[in-house]
Formats: structure tokens, sequence, C-alpha cells
């Protein structure tokens, strides 16, 4: 076959890249992944590599991390993606630190960064992003819900998962026709410490064009019978006619939310404007405690996942108009909620929606919500002299309290009304 200038300037490119992408920081070795994933394939693969111990937490910033990245890269480089970060890259770089966060890491953080570039020159300059966070906590630190316990904490649904069906996902596209408008693959740093990785990226997008879409996958790995809980369906009028069909034919019972504000990296586009898409398979007895590992990992439901992505992406990307963006669904986050430091109850929360409150998936062994008796599957409705109707409510009503405060906290537990007392902390004491 006889090659042509531009198909051997795009070899050269990808050859580079995937040496680039392959070759560890300065001064470090990175565990081979041929070691880890032995055995595993796709994206169950792509979940044990991230969440196995030698990467010891993926703790932004860290060596770990580091790995991780390099590791998400070299995947990328092996799809021919090309790279979309600084200089010619797969990586952006960030400063760690936050005023918002006072247990930020600090230090320099990157995002992992992919192009696939569309076929229509109209559209090709607007992009669709995929992306998720790939750092987690390290040994645990102030938000382990397992206190007093230093251990490594993997995070194999928090959140190798949803970085496994980001990298699902590009290769199904790498292999295919290019759609008419571009994809944005992305994995982020910083999540975990308050958004930092995607705040920087919106501020300071590494690709020309427009964002006109962007679908964030955080914790997808235990779908089992489901239900897929899908947030952001009223950030734009077309998502609930593009979800819904693409969940049914993916095998996957959803539950929608409207809001396009929430504790990922979704709000940090839909603050400017973006329609999001969060999708979230809930909560566990295992979130941010050192038992969140890849053999709880639902892989069958990883792949249902990514083909309802794909299908979405695709669905948007040949739409000959742009999605139409609603405003306002849902409460932006306020400017203080970064910290920490605050009034603490221990509850964890069930994502699955309630007509009101808040429901839990369990409660922290030792918090203020355990040594008052709040048990998982409670609902709170209500705290001191504030209806609590969501997630926001609570926070508003914690923030409206000090600790060391008593105050009724009001629930509904197997559909009957129930007031307990509780003497609320502080998170900085645990």
């Amino acid at each position: 076959m006889l090659y042509s200038k531009d198909m051997l300037r795009q070899t050269v490119v990808f050859l580079l890249a995937l040496a680039a992408a392959a070759a560890p920081a300065q001064g470090q070795t990175c565990p081979a992944a041929a070691d880890i994933v032995r055995g595993a394939t796709g994206a169950v693969a792509d979940v044990r590599y991230l969440a196995d111990d030698a990467l010891a937490g993926r703790l932004a910033g860290s060596a770990g991390e580091r790995c991780a990245g390099e590791y998400i890269a070299g995947e990328f480089a092996k799809a021919k993606l090309r790279p979309a970060g600084d200089n010619g890259t797969y990586f952006q770089s960030l400063s760690l630190a936050s005023a918002l966060n006072p247990h930020a890491p600090g230090g320099t953080g990157r995002n992992v960064i992919a192009a696939f570039d569309g076929a229509d020159p109209r559209l090709k300059d607007e992009w669709i992003v995929i992306g998720a966070h790939y750092d987690h906590l390290g040994d645990g630190g102030s938000s382990s819900l397992a206190p007093g316990e230093k251990a490594i904490h993997n995070g194999a649904d928090d959140n190798a998962s949803g970085v496994s069906v980001v990298l699902s996902a590009a290769r199904a596209f790498a292999g295919g026709p290019r759609p008419a408008r571009s994809v944005l693959f992305m994995a982020f740093t910083g999540e975990e410490s308050g958004l930092l990785g995607s705040t920087y990226f919106v501020g300071h997008p590494t690709i020309a064009g427009r964002m006109t879409a962007m679908i964030n996958l955080d914790m997808v790995g235990r779908l089992g019978a489901g239900p897929l809980i899908v947030y952001g369906v009223d950030t734009a009028e077309q998502w609930r006619t593009l979800v819904e069909p693409a969940a049914t034919r993916a095998g996957i019972a959803i539950a929608t939310r409207g809001e396009g504000y929430g504790p990922s990296d979704h709000t940090a586009f839909y603050t400017k404007d973006i329609p999001v898409l969060h999708l979230f398979t809930n909560t566990h007895g295992d979130y941010h405690k050192p038992t969140d590992d890849v053999d709880k990992i639902d892989g069958a439901g990883l792949e249902k996942v990514t083909r309802m992505v794909v299908e979405i992406t695709s669905a948007v990307a040949a739409r000959p108009e742009q999605l139409t963006l609603r405003r306002g669904a849902g409460k932006p986050p306020a400017a203080n909620s970064g910290g920490t430091g605050g009034t603490y109850l221990g509850s964890v929360p069930d994502f699955s929606p309630v007509e009101r409150g808040v429901k839990l998936s369990g409660v922290t062994p030792g918090s203020p919500a355990d040594k008052a008796g709040v048990h998982a599957g409670d609902i709170i409705v209500g705290m001191g002299q504030l209806e609590v109707a969501d997630l926001q409510g609570l926070t508003d009503a914690l923030r409206e309290h000090k600790p060391g405060d008593t105050v009724p906290l009001r629930l509904i537990r197997d559909g009957k009304p129930l007031t307990l007392e509780v003497t609320l902390g502080t998170r900085a004491a645990r």
C-alpha cells in the first residue's frame, strides 16, 4: 500500500504519543500492566490495574496517581486517539492547592485528555466530552468513611469504574466511523479534593471550539439489576428522548433526576452552560472505605453502561443542531461548600429517588448519626426547625447548626415517622 504524507505524519504522531504515554514520569517506575491485569479483559482489566494496591489509592498528585495517568494515556495511544493536553501530550497539569478545602493534597495533578476528531467540517469544532475522575483517597485521610483505619483505599468503584467506561467508549469510537462532531475523552484529577481538575479544564480548555455536552461517569461499577441513576436530564430539552431508548437497548433500568449540579465533575461543566448527564450506580457500604475493591465490580454492567454512553454520544454527535440548554436545573453549589471542617452528621446518602428527603445507604460507625440510632434505609426529612427535601436541604440544615448542637432529626423509617435526638460533631475531629 502507498502512504500519503498525511498518513505517514499521523503514524509518526501516534507512535511518538504511544512511546511518551508508556514512559513513566522522570525518576518513577510504574508497575507493569501485564503483570496486574493477567486474565482480565476490557473494562475489568482497566479497573484491576487502576485499583491495584501498587497504585496506593491514587491520591491526587501522588506517584500512584501519576502511574494511573500513564496507564490511561497509554490506552488512549493504543486506540490511536489524538493527544489533546498541553504541548502535544495527553496531559494537562494543574495546581492541586485549594482555598476551599484545607485537606487538598497540594502539589501538581494532571488531567488526561484525548480527542477523536469529527468528520463534518461544519461540526467538528463542536465537542462532546465523556469524562470521569481517576483520583481517589490514597490511604484514606479526612474523607475516609472508615475512621481510624489507615489502609489503602483502592476506589475500584470510585472511580476506576468510571474511567474504565471512558476507555471502553474511546475504544468503541476508535474502531468505528468518525461521528460528525468531535468527542473528547477525559480523566480528571483532584475530584475528591473539590472538582479541581474539571474546574481547571473548563477555565483553561485545551481544545479550540465549543463544548456542547458532557457525560460524566462516577461510580458505575455496581449496576446489578439497577437502576442506573441518570442525573441532568433536565439540563437539555432533548436528553430524555435520547437517554431512555439508549438505556432500553442496553438492557438497563434507569431512574432519572433532573438536576445538573452535584458532587462530581459534571457540575464544573453545567456552571459553564454546558448540558450534562451524570451516570451513577449508587452508593454502597464500601464507599470511601478500603473495601471498595475490584472483586465487587460488575463487569457485565460496565459493558451495558458503555453501550448506553456510546449510543447517547453518537446520537448527540449526529444531530444537525446542538442540544437545547436548560439553565437552572437544580441548585448551584454554595461558594463555601468545599470545606471539610464543618458540622458533621455521618450519614451516607443513597441517591436513588425518593418522594422527599434524603434516603441513607448507611451511617459512618461512631458518627453522631450512628450514636443517635440512625439506620441504613432511613429517610431524613427534617433537622431542627428545617425541612429536608433533598441533599441540598440536608447540607443547608447542617450549615445552620454548630458542632455540639443537639437537635431533633426527623426520619421516615419503614414508612413511619420517627424523631431522634442527635448531637452534631465536627468532621475535622474524626
